[in-house]
């Protein structure tokens, strides 16, 4: 059983800040309902979990048996009541649908960085920025063109 260092559980918990901060922070810039702090505070808080999860599953062991996905699998239920408080609809139109699944995105982030699978938190990073602004640009180009 691999055993996650005190140097390696704040690395996780900084990163996990500084990652959902930046997906936080194009939130925060658009002026949506939930900005900066939320996305760090979800992710950061995804991360803790997660780390919570890995550290009880290894200090109990056998003869016990603990499921690390069990904390996860809550954190995505939990996640899902989070954004629904995020979604709004006028008349024919739904807002806050984006902001919802960046606060799924970053609870992902969370999770992911809270059992150390780096490579994936980064690409997933770069791919949730390129989809929240570079496609929001190739969305409005596409409305324009229809309308």
């Amino acid at each position: 059983m691999i055993h996650v260092s005190d140097s390696q559980i704040v690395w996780r918990l900084v990163m996990s800040a500084i990652l959902s901060g930046v997906v936080g922070l194009e939130r925060e810039m658009r002026g949506r309902s939930a900005g900066l702090r939320t996305h760090i505070l979800v992710g950061l808080s995804s991360c803790l979990l997660m780390v919570l999860s890995v550290f009880v599953a290894q200090s109990f062991g056998e003869p016990y048996v603990f499921d690390p996905g069990r904390i996860a699998a809550g954190v995505v239920t939990g996640i899902g009541f989070l954004g629904a408080g995020t979604i709004i609809r006028f008349g024919e139109s739904v807002k806050g649908l984006t902001t919802a699944a960046s606060l799924w995105a970053v609870a992902a982030l969370g999770l992911t960085i809270g059992v150390g699978f780096y490579i994936a938190a980064y690409t997933a990073t770069a791919l949730i920025l390129v989809t929240l602004l570079i496609l929001s640009k190739v969305e409005r180009n596409i409305s324009k063109g229809k309308a």
